[in-house]
């Protein structure tokens, strides 16, 4: 398996395209593996002439489980958050990000482009601002910027993230779940199969089912509260997607993150929720192959 020792832990990591092709760098979200990633997506940044890795963050799929790593109160984390007290987790979205920028390292390759999903957006945010040396061009999708009073999520979705779940479920447990949740946030694409949900979430189970990790993650998320400032730093070339229909992270985030990166250009793809849609993988291949052949 591609494992390599990046910042102290084990990142596994998986790439296509030439070994001498520009790379563009992918950064999954929350307690997602990196095999959501569509293959169609990856194979036409491919085509399109880049060499393109992905990888699992830290505690979740194949890289290193945090085990033993605190893991406090979530609805306690997220109420001192919310009143402006310290909060605790076991590790940073700036952890998260150096795990990234080490993994560069460990490939030796000395600058790329970046593109991240949802926490994977945050991430690459930080990324751009804490190295911009190493960044060519960054991509944010169906992200935020953290700014305290941006709308969250629909009554609905949020009502099932905070819902109690099985502590040991059993395989069709946990894939039913999963499949329901995928559904739920992901937008109506016609040419998605019916079965893509509940085959995306057995995969997911039957290749890594770790779920203290997603908690771990969320925690980190909140502890990294408002990244307004570090936006305002960013002047790497940027560009921003997020789906109109989109229930879990608001559009209005990336609205956010467009006014304050100087320069960026916003995309909103109204075809798109929270998710990847078949129909637009194309759409979404051209916009980030062209947005880093321009630089």
């Amino acid at each position: 398996m591609p494992t390599v020792r990046a910042n102290n832990i084990d990142i596994y990591y998986e790439e296509s395209g030439p070994a001498d092709a520009p790379v563009i760098l992918l950064v999954m979200g929350l307690g997602t593996q990196m095999i959501a990633w569509p293959e169609d997506m990856i194979q036409g940044l491919v085509a399109q002439g880049f060499r393109v890795i992905h990888y699992d963050n830290r505690d979740v799929g194949l890289s290193q489980r945090m085990d033993g790593a605190p893991a406090p109160n979530l609805i306690w984390t997220m109420v001192k958050a919310r009143v402006g007290l310290p909060t605790r987790a076991a590790y940073t979205l700036t952890d998260m990000m150096q795990d990234g920028i080490a993994l560069l390292d460990a490939l030796g390759i000395a600058k790329a482009h970046i593109a991240g999903a949802s926490m994977g957006g945050m991430i690459v945010q930080l990324m751009a601002a804490h190295h911009p040396d190493r960044i060519l061009t960054m991509t944010s999708i169906m992200s935020t910027s953290g700014r305290a009073g941006l709308p969250g999520p629909r009554a609905d979705i949020r009502k099932r993230l905070m819902a109690p779940r099985p502590s040991n479920p059993t395989r069709e447990q946990a894939v039913r779940l999963g499949a329901e949740s995928l559904e739920t946030i992901s937008y109506a694409d016609k040419k998605r199969p019916n079965s893509a949900f509940s085959d995306m979430a057995a995969r997911a189970f039957d290749r890594s089912y770790y779920p203290i990790g997603m908690k771990r993650q969320l925690l980190a998320i909140i502890a990294d509260g408002s990244r307004v400032s570090r936006l305002k730093t960013i002047n790497v070339p940027t560009l921003v997607l997020h789906g109109g229909a989109d229930p879990l992270v608001p559009k209005e985030g990336s609205e956010d993150i467009a006014r304050l990166v100087a320069n960026a250009r916003l995309e909103i793809i109204p075809e798109m929720a929270h998710d990847l849609p078949p129909s637009q993988v194309g759409r979404m291949v051209d916009l980030i192959a062209g947005h880093a052949k321009a630089q």
